[in-house]
């Protein structure tokens, strides 16, 4: 594209909230079927991918003038916890091409240009800076290896961070932007949760990436960037961790919903072994086991949906304490979910151990997520803490 008015041109109408997620429903029983196939080998299978293409979901966080969305935050929420109710896998996928998507429009338009060129592209990413960028003529070469690098064997382009050294000597964090084809894949997402997501190692040799494909990381948090055709656009007017922070949540907040699924889907005519309940559903243990379990995903949903208005809502300014009550919220949102979870696996009984009985692959999945660096919940609560407490944070990632 050459011109603004030939970009704009490609622009769709975007589809009502209510009609993207009557496509996620339709498409959770597909992911059902398929969870335990990805589980199996280790990344999403095509029939979830063209079901995933066809549904629009791909599109929530590309700019409007390529023929994406730009969906509000409350419609990722959505669409992404939707999809975790049918495999939490696929929701984290999705969830991780959505926040690499939005990243790209924070890039030169004649950069976005070339990569939003393939339709329904998926642009894998790791905030992580495990690798080192030398400055050269016209960029950087680089080199280094990233981990958990989510649906990388299946997208087009990976949008990575990385260290390079300034003038002066001091060491900066840099996003950049590099097509898949370009990096080594390492087959080594062999993992106890979230199996599906294909997290593989990737490695980068001596790999020249332009300038035009590379950005301080700095800016990129606070939201600021180089498009002239996103500037105005309110979705490219918010903070990245605000805004990642709350996607990534939702997923947790899918599982929750799958857990509640898959146990009541085996409740009627089970029976409490070494008992004398012959019906599980009439033991008052598990009356008040499921009140609990749907307590804490009440507290778990209040949290991911309270992220999801302000990022929706408060524009470019935020605080330091808006900025980690996100990180809260989120860490609140893992936290309570994991507390459900764990209730209804307890209440599923020892036949619930076989690997194909959803709960265990939920209760796994949802371990995974829990570990995960930012998402951590003892990790958010401190943050938050320290803030209330008139302390400075201890990571620049807000």
């Amino acid at each position: 594209m050459d011109t603004i008015e030939e970009a704009a041109m490609d622009t769709i109408d975007a589809p009502a909230h209510t009609e993207l997620a009557r496509r996620v429903q339709d498409v959770v029983p597909l992911l059902k079927k398929n969870a335990l196939w990805a589980e199996e080998n280790r990344r999403l299978p095509e029939e979830t991918l063209t079901a995933l293409t066809d549904a629009g979901v791909l599109k929530m966080r590309i700019p409007l003038h390529y023929g994406g969305y730009e969906s509000d935050m409350k419609t990722v929420v959505d669409v992404i916890s939707e999809l975790g109710r049918g495999d939490g896998s696929t929701s984290w996928t999705v969830a991780v091409w959505s926040i690499s998507s939005w990243l790209v429009g924070l890039f030169p338009d004649e950069v976005q240009d070339e990569v939003f060129a393939t339709p329904d592209v998926r642009i894998s990413g790791i905030l992580s800076p495990t690798a080192m960028a030398v400055p050269t003529d016209g960029g950087v070469v680089l080199n280094g290896r990233w981990a958990f690098n989510t649906g990388a064997q299946q997208s087009q382009w990976n949008a990575n961070s990385a260290v390079r050294v300034t003038p002066d000597g001091v060491p900066e964090p840099i996003l950049v932007l590099i097509p898949m084809s370009g990096l080594e894949i390492v087959d080594d997402w062999h993992t106890a949760g979230l199996r599906g997501t294909g997290s593989v190692s990737t490695v980068a040799t001596d790999l020249f990436v332009p300038e035009e494909r590379v950005l301080p990381m700095g800016p990129v948090l606070q939201g600021h960037h180089l498009s002239v055709r996103n500037a105005d656009s309110p979705t490219y007017r918010i903070p990245f961790m605000p805004m990642a922070c709350t996607t990534a949540t939702a997923t947790a907040l899918g599982l929750a919903k799958a857990a509640v699924d898959a146990f009541f889907e085996r409740l009627p005519g089970r029976k409490i072994s070494y008992t004398e309940y012959a019906d599980q559903c009439q033991a008052p243990l598990t009356h008040l086991q499921v009140a609990e379990a749907t307590v804490k995903v009440a507290e778990a949903e209040f949290h991911a949906y309270r992220a999801a208005e302000m990022v929706d809502t408060k524009g470019p300014e935020w605080t330091l304490e808006e900025r980690a009550r996100v990180r809260l919220d989120m860490g609140a949102t893992c936290q309570r979910v994991k507390e459900a979870v764990d209730i209804l696996n307890t209440a599923s009984g020892g036949s619930s151990i076989y690997h194909d009985v959803p709960i265990q692959r939920i209760e796994r999945d949802v371990q995974a997520l829990n570990l995960h660096g930012i998402m951590h919940p003892n990790t958010n609560l401190e943050l938050y803490g320290r803030i209330l407490c008139g302390l400075a944070p201890n990571t620049p990632y807000l």
